[in-house]
């Protein structure tokens, strides 16, 4: 998207009174010549420099930048990290054996574990509030799941910076070469759930309700805390096939289980104080609206 696309959305979220703006493209897309051209004719030679512009674009107009910028170095974090509120890496799975050929990444060298527990902790050691996850159902087995979870807490354990964690269930999408991949079950979702909620009791869970419509009430009953972000604006562009819940649902699957909804940041208030200087102010004057966490 150029520049003046994303500041159309920017401008629609301000105005629909949104505070996070959520920027995620996949890993380094200038190895592609038509992207790196298309890069170089905006005056930028990394996707990370127009990256951060667009941040910026984004704290110009009241909201909160969160990014998701793939496997990047600690030098990118470090240019990243005083226009971010928070940021984030799914880890997925920190089984080697899923790059193996036939797995499922094979052909994915920014998903190997060793990448992405790297960027887990140089975010941590720039503390920087992060947020990251599992998937489950690309062919990782039960103790590979518990592994992934202990390799994020070790980390977690020396840093601190881990704010929200994801149990994500994998869904196939038409057109993709897992296309035919079943979903995982119910049972291993929720399994993970809770060997995270005993590994992670003090942090946001997250299992995405618009992956699991019709299940959201079983989540928050096995130890999930957390609905995630939802937009008024754009679809989920990484699963667009499914639908955003309205605020509403939320409403009502959270009544019915006993607990209240309420809006948060990007940022988790316990974690407020690693929020660089600039976004400080901003945060806090959103953050003392009625209705937020705090």
């Amino acid at each position: 998207m150029d520049r003046d696309s994303v500041l159309g959305l920017l401008k629609k979220g301000a105005v629909a009174r949104c505070t996070e703006a959520l920027f995620t493209f996949g890993e380094k897309p200038e190895v592609y010549p038509e992207i790196k051209q298309r890069l170089e004719d905006w005056g930028y030679s990394t996707v990370i420099e127009y990256l951060r512009d667009l941040c910026l674009d984004a704290i110009n107009l009241g909201l909160l930048p969160h990014s998701n910028p793939g496997s990047v170095t600690g030098r990118d974090l470090e240019m990243l990290r005083d226009v971010n509120a928070s940021m984030g890496l799914m880890l997925e799975s920190s089984s080697r054996r899923l790059c193996e050929p036939g797995m499922a990444h094979e052909k994915s060298p920014g998903k190997h574990p060793r990448v992405r527990l790297r960027v887990l902790e140089e975010a941590g050691r720039l503390e920087i509030p992060f947020t990251t996850g599992v998937l489950i159902g690309i062919g990782e087995t039960d103790s590979e799941v518990v592994d992934s979870l202990a390799a994020i807490k070790e980390i977690n354990d020396r840093y601190g910076h881990i704010q929200e964690l994801i149990i994500q269930n994998f869904r196939p999408k038409p057109g993709t070469v897992m296309a035919d991949l079943p979903e995982p079950s119910l049972e291993r979702v929720i399994s993970a759930l809770e060997t995270a909620k005993e590994m992670f009791p003090e942090i946001g869970l997250q299992v995405p309700p618009n992956l699991n419509p019709g299940r959201e009430g079983v989540f928050l009953r096995h130890g999930a805390n957390d609905f995630g972000g939802v937009s008024p604006i754009t679809p989920d562009f990484v699963n667009p096939c499914d639908q955003w819940p309205t605020v509403e649902r939320l409403q009502s699957i959270a009544a019915e289980q006993g607990f209240m909804l309420r809006e948060r940041l990007p940022v988790y208030p316990e974690f407020m104080e690693l929020v660089p200087e600039r976004l400080k102010t901003l945060a806090a004057s959103i953050a003392s609206e009625d209705g937020f966490v705090r």
